[in-house]
């Protein structure tokens, strides 16, 4: 299923890997508030580590569309209990955020992968925190901020502009001793995107291989979904979260960052089952 070269020794090039997303935040697209209590963002992260996540990824700040940034403490108080109680859960413990004192708080509570939406962009002092860890990076692409990146967002052609911004950034990672070969690409779907943007990227998302690192895909319940059917809540969106996500697998990437971890895990064992070279009977 995964033919698809990546640098070897990089931690994720095999796959398919699945990421468990663990929302600490009262307002995010798909469960906002679910899980704001940190008890039962614990339970969440555990219960998807034991239905298979080998990531969890554990975020204090809604970026939805429209989103309004989160005080960095606030932050800070609503993951690091989170970390500190799911440290060994999962092989890989992710922080997702944009801001170098929580990824800094992170690490020392047992995160070992930064999954920074706006690629190490947003605060000044990320990189550096990134470089001494020496751990995963991911790096996401996303057309202005949270709070704006739906505003009539604009592309001369976006698989071609999203890979001229990856190159970009990998070089800005080498030249600050960011090792290339633990950096991840993301995308970005439903990032500054409209719905052509979206389909346009995972019809295409393997040409993003060509830099020889493994991608990720978080196309879980996301709003193009509803735009293609009947508009339904997050919630209802299982099934075609599973269709981008073989879709993807079909493409070569190698991590899948969702919400229904249980169905990713069955979906994907299915497929490739059924996509192996030959046939043993």
């Amino acid at each position: 299923m995964n033919a698809i070269k990546v640098h070897p020794g990089h931690p994720f090039a095999g796959g398919p890997h699945v990421m468990g997303v663990v929302n600490v935040t009262p307002d995010s697209f798909s469960d906002g508030g679910k899980f704001l209590h940190i008890d039962k963002a614990i339970e969440h992260g555990f219960r998807l580590a034991q239905e298979g996540a080998v990531i969890l990824d554990v975020g204090g700040e809604s970026t939805r569309p429209g989103a309004q940034a989160v005080d960095v403490e606030e932050e800070i108080r609503r993951v690091i209990p989170v970390l500190h109680a799911l440290r060994g859960a999962a092989p890989w413990l992710s922080i997702d955020s944009r801001n170098s004192k929580t990824i800094a708080a992170a690490l020392d509570a047992g995160a070992n992968v930064i999954n920074d939406i706006s690629a190490l962009r947003h605060d000044i002092h990320s990189m550096a925190i990134a470089a001494e860890a020496q751990v995963p990076v991911i790096l996401m692409h996303m057309q202005g901020s949270p709070e704006n990146m739906q505003k009539n967002p604009r592309y001369t052609n976006v698989v071609e502009d999203i890979s001229a911004f990856f190159l970009e950034r990998i070089r800005i990672c080498e030249a600050n001793r960011i090792d290339e070969k633990r950096l991840i690409l993301d995308p970005g779907i439903g990032f500054g995107k409209t719905l052509e943007h979206n389909l346009a990227i995972l019809r295409n998302i393997r040409e993003f291989h060509r830099f020889g690192l493994p991608l990720l895909l978080g196309a879980s319940r996301k709003r193009f979904i509803a735009e293609l059917s009947a508009g339904e809540n997050a919630g209802d969106r299982l099934a075609g979260s599973l269709a981008a996500i073989l879709h993807g697998a079909a493409q070569g990437v190698q991590i899948f960052r969702v919400h229904d971890v249980k169905e990713t895990k069955q979906a994907l064992a299915v497929f490739r089952a059924l996509t192996k070279a030959e046939s043993t009977v």
